[in-house]
């Protein structure tokens, strides 16, 4: 199911086979014109009873003939007539006799004709009849046959098919959603990932444990996914180990930037030439605790002096720090930013203080303790992402979505941190899934721009954002939403609880050490045989299916428009991408736990179709091939 080149986004519901519906009604008894049924002719033929009847009056002259023939013959015998008198009268008789007999004979002669042609319609009908009959049973049959191959293939056909993002896209954007939406969108989308053995990096701003499900897909698969807390992992967190000092002044400026309102770039420029020149003062393995002892001496904050016996400065430092820009080192702009640089950049003081030995592992995880303040958590946020914006852009060249970077509630960050973040990701091919749990101005004019991107839609509670995705999405049929879909995200509601450090008991390690938890591993190796068990077991979305009957799903139709938009389910994703063939928009569940169905199917939709389409040329070929043998 899972190529390693694709990042797939959620299961689309879909028949190939539509449903039959009941199975075709027995024929009705074949009935002539006129609803009566005919049936063949017994006893004495009707033609004969009318024939009778209507050459009554014929028979009665001709007896009546006959009669009187007979007793002028009783006379002339008896002597009661003459002879010649008896002769005449029975010459008349017999006259008589001959002019009505002729009529009834022929009258007779033309019944008996017309009964013979009656029946023989008769037998022609009900021979047709009886063929009309074969061929409606004959046809009922066949209707029967083809109904059930129908069933067959509407009962047995798969419902679910994954959708990966389209070839060449290298970002997804997420908007909208609840926690539990996240979490399975995450699940879904890191697990497949993990399946084939890439990198998996989740930066998590949402403070709601998104990834909880993920780590727990991991730990099954035994990669020992590594988790920082922060604040509290700060000391135990350093990604800006090795990085030139040019890079990491500007990781530190835009850092101090992170509570401003964004704007111009004058303010990071000169904060960015404060920093390089003070790292260039303090030379290698520089800290931040004697960054922000440098930074006070600019501000002329405190006494130099407790800085000295602290050992974050030498004699020789602290001389060159202020006279770094001459005589008029109290310049009020001096002093104005390099006491805003001290003041943010104390938060991250405690970087780095205590190293420890980590495991290379294939996921990690940075989060944010919620209990920390919000401009800490923004200080911090714009820390790591900068931190990771450069280890991107160092990073050896690699397969597209070879390492795959969730940014989870990049709301929170400037617009600017966002930019950069993905440029470095599309000229290294690093694939990045920004989610955004609402569409602020800056969030807006970046949705699917900078690059080819899809965006994907979950529930929006805001009617404004529910305007502006409609508004993206566009007009188009509508779109359906299965039974599981509204059901089960329903029952799953978001939880509250954190993380769990997985770096906080490391053991200590020395800096003549690397880290290999930021050292890049060797290339994926496809692996998803057990992807299935692992979702099945170790998240609450497979556990929750587990033992769905296999029985096909009722299903709605959803309109994009703005209310429907506001009451999608929480795991229903309407997903768009604009290519060369125009817009394409599925709605998708990103329900991880759909892969343990057993109507999921392994191959994408299209793709299955272009298999069945294939199936009966192939077949067509192997009987050419057998006659020809």
């Amino acid at each position: 199911m899972v190529q390693a080149d694709r990042l797939y986004v959620g299961w689309r519901y879909a028949q190939v086979h539509p449903d039959p519906g009941p199975p075709p009604s027995e024929p009705e008894p074949v009935r002539p014109e006129g609803g009566r049924a005919v049936l063949p002719p017994h006893g004495a033929p009707r033609e004969l009873s009318a024939e009778h009847f209507t050459g009554w009056p014929l028979r009665i002259a001709a007896a009546g003939g006959g009669v009187f023939g007979v007793l002028v013959m009783l006379c002339a015998i008896l002597g009661v007539l003459p002879w010649a008198f008896a002769g005449a009268g029975m010459v008349a008789c017999a006259v008589v006799l001959g002019i009505t007999g002729t009529p009834l004979w022929q009258g007779r002669q033309d019944a008996r004709a017309r009964i013979e042609a009656e029946a023989a319609r008769a037998e022609r009908e009900r021979a047709a009849r009886e063929k009309e009959r074969v061929a409606v049973a004959r046809a009922h049959e066949d209707a029967q046959r083809a109904w059930e191959r129908k069933r067959t293939a509407y009962e047995a056909q798969r419902e679910w098919y994954p959708v990966a993002v389209p070839p060449g896209v290298d970002r997804v954007d997420v908007v909208g959603g609840t926690l539990a939406g996240w979490t399975a969108a995450v699940t879904t989308m890191g697990a497949a990932r993990l399946a084939v053995g890439a990198r998996v990096t989740v930066i998590d701003l949402s403070e709601g444990a998104v990834a909880r499900d993920l780590l727990g897909v991991a730990a099954q698969r035994g990669d020992d996914p590594l988790v920082w807390v922060l604040p509290g992992d700060l000391p135990r967190l350093d990604a800006t180990r090795g990085l030139a000092p040019e890079a990491l002044a500007d990781v530190l400026s835009l850092v101090v930037s992170a509570g401003e309102e964004e704007g111009g770039t004058r303010d990071l420029s000169f904060d960015n030439s404060i920093l390089e020149r003070i790292l260039e003062v303090l030379g290698p393995g520089v800290t931040i605790p004697r960054i922000t002892a440098a930074l006070r001496v600019l501000a002329q904050v405190g006494d130099p002096r407790d800085d000295l016996r602290k050992g974050l400065l030498s004699d020789g430092e602290l001389a060159r720090v202020a006279s770094l820009f001459g005589r008029d080192a109290t310049d009020r702009i001096v002093i104005k930013r390099a006491w805003a640089l001290e003041a943010q950049l104390r938060k991250l003081e405690r970087l780095a203080a205590e190293p420890v030995r980590l495991p290379p592992s294939r996921l990690h995880v940075i989060s944010m303790d919620r209990r920390a303040g919000v401009l800490t958590n923004r200080v911090l946020g714009t820390y790591v992402a900068t931190a990771l914006t450069h280890r991107v852009r160092e990073a050896p060249p690699s397969g597209r979505w070879d390492h795959t970077l969730f940014l989870c509630g990049a709301e929170k960050l400037r617009g600017d941190v966002l930019d950069r973040l993905i440029d470095a990701c599309e000229a290294t091919g690093t694939g990045l899934v920004l989610m955004y749990r609402s569409i602020t101005a800056r969030v807006r004019e970046r949705l699917g721009r900078r690059g080819h991107a899809a965006v994907g839609f979950m529930r929006l509670g805001n009617t404004e954002d529910a305007r502006v995705a409609a508004e993206h999405i566009g007009a188009g049929p509508p779109l359906l939403v299965a039974e599981i879909t509204d059901v089960v995200g329903e029952n799953l509601t978001d939880s509250s609880d954190g993380y769990a450090s997985t770096v906080a008991y490391a053991r200590r390690r020395g800096d003549d050490l690397t880290d290999p938890a930021w050292t890049p591993l060797p290339g994926p190796a496809a692996d998803d045989s057990v992807l299935v068990e692992q979702i099945g077991t170790a998240t609450s979305w497979g556990r929750t299916l587990a033992g769905t009957p296999g029985g096909k799903q009722r299903h709605r139709e959803l309109v994009v428009e703005p209310a429907q938009l506001q009451e999608l389910p929480p795991t229903a994703m309407v997903f768009t991408h604009a290519g060369g063939a125009g817009r394409r928009t599925l709605l998708l569940d990103a329900n991880p736990g759909i892969i343990t169905l057993p109507t999921a199917h392994t191959m994408e939709f299209e793709e299955y179709l272009r298999e069945q389409q294939a199936l009966p040329e192939a077949e067509a070929e192997v009987e050419v091939e057998e006659k020809d043998g």
